[in-house]
């Protein structure tokens, strides 16, 4: 009891095992299964359809990423640590804003087609 904060102790006091204790602050803190798995499959969702958004520059991009994978913890970055995935992208980044300064621009040209009824007439 002495570990637990008055808000914590108030919910707990009234439980006689210290099982039924635990079991209450974990729903308290963690939520029920359900509530854990719709957590989990909308953090997958946002892993899956992560990008990069417009302005965003790669240290605030990689903080949202670290957002979205540290809660879910079952991902295996053995392959490439979060550190080096970080260095990649920002050399890259320094790269695509070297070719944006230094490479002139394209231009495009859009042609307007206009349609004739009589030249349409003369084909059939």
């Amino acid at each position: 009891f002495f570990a637990l904060s008055l808000s914590e102790f108030n919910r707990v006091s009234s439980l006689d095992s210290t099982k039924e204790m635990w079991d209450r602050l974990m729903v308290t803190y963690e939520g029920t299964n359900q509530a854990r798995d719709t957590k989990i499959n909308r953090l997958v969702h946002d892993y899956e359809l992560f990008s990069m958004l417009d302005n965003e520059n790669i240290s605030s991009m990689y903080a949202r990423f670290n957002d979205i994978i540290n809660p879910l913890k079952a991902k295996d970055l053995s392959t490439l640590p979060l550190e080096d995935l970080l260095g990649s992208l920002m050399t890259h980044e320094l790269r695509m804003s070297y070719q944006a300064r230094n490479e002139p621009k394209k231009k495009t040209t859009a042609l307007k087609a206009s349609k004739d009824e009589e030249s349409d007439k003369d084909k059939d």
